[in-house]
């Protein structure tokens, strides 16, 4: 099975979102346990939860691109699934270790970025 680029980019981003989701939540659940209030650990837990989810949706639009390789709006939402996750996790993340709650302010940029994605890689998979 060959793969071409934007395949090997993705599953190579999504491997790595994994890794760091594994770690993140780790984190989260032994370090930030004591130290953190518990409202602002479930704000935590929900920037892992999206991670999770959207590392193994970047898997299937992965697999997506794989199918159906000269889809233009297939190799987009995965960028915006990428820029999405990052922007609403992390945002999340760093709002409880840095408690600067007007962090929060971004988290619905990346919200956003998800919902356009997954609808565009509907699309890629109806139309292209």
């Amino acid at each position: 099975m060959t793969l071409n680029k934007n395949v090997k980019l993705f599953l190579t981003i999504a491997s790595i979102m994994m890794a760091l989701a594994i770690a993140l939540g780790a984190f989260g659940a032994h370090a930030l346990k004591s130290i953190v209030e518990e409202t602002y650990l479930k704000t935590y837990n929900t920037g892992v939860a999206y991670h999770f989810y959207n590392t193994l949706g970047l898997f299937a639009a992965s697999f997506i691109m794989y199918l159906k390789p000269n889809s233009k709006k297939a190799v987009i939402a995965s960028w915006l699934i990428f820029i999405g996750m990052i922007v609403f996790s992390f945002s999340l993340y760093f709002l409880v270790i840095l408690n600067m709650p007007i962090l929060g302010a971004i988290t619905p940029i990346g919200g956003t970025l998800l919902i356009i994605a997954w609808i565009l890689l509907a699309l890629a998979i109806y139309k292209d």
